[in-house]
């Protein structure tokens, strides 16, 4: 019997997975890992009243969502001063990666990004035909000179940025966004051609003066955000877009309208009524940062700076940086690094608990003491 022939751009594509979970390494390993600090989800839980409105909203399942996400829309168009026609809403920022990849790309365009950007977009780029140009990081930060330079040379459909970065936490303020955005006008080959996406998934964790203010009337931007990290509702997959009217108009001919379900756009609306719970995780990441600062000074090596609920440890090579990790994952502490070259050298931890900072601590003091 026949096999129908896959798509050619399915049968060409290798077969990769975006990330390995750590339940696919606790299965691996016969143990469940002792503290989960390796996928920059929120160590500080849910706010009590999102936990409360998804256990109410649970007792409503047998329904469908609201496909429209009415009320979750309202209230980010009102916290955002904007019109609701301005915001849709997705199963987190990858599946909105994704609807704007299929939007705006045709098989075989070039599409601008870092070198080690965040691997689902990459995922998406691959996975709808399209080529992806990149340049390196400079000094551990997206260069954003390079960046825009590579999508005049190549004629890029879409120039990606996550700001603040993963996997390096660096951060750009308005000032220098604005400045790329002014170089997208003057690159003739590019503008009005090319889609500006922000990642502003970790923008929680960065001064509110610094942050670009939100124009809803330059059809050349499309901004991301998300309530897996500060809002602690990685499992839900609630994430949301901010752009021009007609983009919004075009998410709704490709998303899957029943895609953030009804349990999720209720604690959504929730966590957005308790600013003051997402005040406290912001707090306690910051101090946690501090002490990964420490820890990593401590034992010799330096971290890079953060914005973000997660910092960079930087062991000089990529074979030490490996080492370390997986000594540290097969004795229950479930970490992540990247692959990219100049990337390569860094691991990931995300800010736990005091209590899993303390258990990584030890853990890590130990570690480096045998490898040193």
């Amino acid at each position: 019997m026949s096999r129908p022939p896959y798509s050619e751009i399915v049968a060409n594509l290798p077969s990769v997975t975006p990330f390995v979970g750590p339940e696919t390494i606790e299965r691996q390993q016969g143990k469940p890992f002792r503290v989960r600090i390796g996928a920059n989800e929120s160590a500080f839980g849910v706010s009590p009243r999102a936990a409360a409105a998804m256990s109410e909203a649970a007792r409503g399942v047998a329904w469908y969502c609201d496909p429209e996400g009415y009320e979750l829309r309202a209230e980010l168009a009102a916290m955002h001063g904007v019109d609701i026609g301005n915001v849709t809403l997705g199963a987190g920022i990858d599946d909105l990666l994704g609807l704007i990849v299929r939007m705006y790309m045709d098989p075989g365009d070039a599409v601008a990004a870092s070198l080690g950007c965040y691997p689902t977009f990459v995922y998406h780029v691959d996975g709808f035909g399209g080529r992806l140009e990149t340049v390196p990081y400079r000094n551990d930060r997206n260069d954003l000179t390079a960046l825009t330079d590579l999508a005049e040379r190549t004629k890029a459909c879409i120039l990606y940025l996550a700001n603040p970065d993963n996997p390096t936490g660096s951060y750009y303020g308005s000032n220098a966004i604005s400045d790329l955005l002014d170089r997208l006008d003057r690159l003739e080959r590019v503008s009005p051609g090319c889609l500006f996406i922000l990642d502003e998934a970790y923008l929680d964790f960065v001064p509110p003066d610094t942050v670009l203010p939100i124009d809803v009337d330059d059809p050349r931007l499309v901004r991301v955000r998300t309530f897996s990290k500060a809002h602690g509702m990685a499992g839900a997959r609630v994430g949301y877009a901010i752009a021009h009217k007609d983009i919004i108009r075009t998410f709704d001919k490709v998303r899957l309208h029943f895609g953030v379900s009804l349990v999720a756009q209720a604690g959504a609306l929730a966590s957005l009524r308790d600013p003051e719970f997402v005040a406290s995780v912001v707090k306690a990441v910051d101090a946690g940062r501090e002490d990964y600062r420490e820890l990593a000074e401590d034992t010799g090596i330096s971290s890079l700076p953060s914005q973000t609920n997660f910092v960079a440890f930087d062991f000089g090579t990529g074979e030490r940086a490996g080492t370390v990790m997986n000594t540290l994952i097969e004795r229950g502490v479930f970490l992540r690094k990247p692959a990219a070259p100049g990337l390569d050298r860094l691991v990931r931890v995300t800010v736990g608990t005091p209590g899993d900072r303390a258990v990584f601590s030890e853990m890590f003091r130990e570690v480096m003491n045998e490898v040193s």
